[in-house]
């Protein structure tokens, strides 16, 4: 391969005291042949589903062309694996995981590669505007008992606006954000913050707030508004009351 350059690392040394966990890759719009790992002297180990849910660890993922970034994701997965009314959970690592994809100019595809499943993002840009179209994944995880079969999980969500955001912008969420991939499989983002096609520095732009942490911020305050307006009428009633029988006792 030609005028690309491939690799990936992970370290504590990041712009922000949550992310933990890096990747890059450096890409002239050609991608990898996908699940190439190097497994000539260790094992593959498949994913291990665990019966209880706990918090994904965050990573950052980076996509690099020309020495500019394309990409950016900073962010926990989750995948939630349901068989016979159970529920099983597997939390993807970035210290195993690379980050693969392609960089074009209105069309990119960041994909998180691991052993025994990935989890790809396909970014348009469409004017001022940029957004996911196609969310896929799939996880083949190590047989929940020995002797018996494992099996596959694969989910799409096509023709989407995921994450959608104006250019320059990144797009974050707080709050968990989960996606029913099939009938069995679900993904959950948490946190989430993620960019593609412009960036200034990088690093990612301005913030555009997610709805579900929109609702969290705003609620309250509109609680604290209706409380503090019930107040205010009680009190004007009590006024009211009282000057309405003040008058009652004169006119006697």
């Amino acid at each position: 391969m030609t005028g690309s350059s491939f690799g990936s690392e992970a370290g504590d040394s990041m712009s922000s005291g949550d992310e933990k966990n890096q990747a890059f890759i450096e890409s002239d719009d050609v991608m990898p042949p996908h699940g190439q790992f190097n497994t000539t002297q260790k094992p593959v180990l498949k994913p291990i589903l665990k019966p209880k849910e706990s918090k994904p660890t965050l990573g950052t993922y980076t996509l690099i062309k020309n020495g500019k970034t394309c990409v950016r994701a900073s962010l926990g997965v989750e995948f939630i694996v349901e068989e016979n009314k159970t529920k099983s959970y597997f939390n993807l690592d970035p210290r195993k995981t690379r980050a693969t994809g392609y960089c074009g100019g209105d069309k990119a595809l960041l994909s998180l590669d691991f052993e025994g499943g990935n989890v790809q993002f396909t970014f348009y840009k469409e004017g001022n505007v940029y957004y996911v179209k196609t969310l896929k994944t799939f996880l083949n995880p190590a047989p929940p008992r020995k002797g018996s079969e494992s099996k596959y999980y694969p989910g799409v969500m096509d023709h989407e606006k995921l994450f959608k955001a104006d250019k320059g912008l990144s797009f974050k969420c707080k709050s968990h954000t989960t996606f029913p991939m099939s009938q069995n499989l679900w993904l959950k983002f948490v946190p989430l913050q993620i960019q593609a096609f412009d960036f200034g520095s990088g690093k990612f732009g301005k913030e555009v707030e997610c709805w579900a942490d929109y609702m969290k911020r705003i609620v309250p305050i509109i609680v604290g508004a209706v409380v503090v307006g019930l107040c205010l009428i009680a009190v004007l009633v009590y006024v009211l009351v009282r000057e309405h029988r003040k008058q009652g006792y004169e006119q006697l």
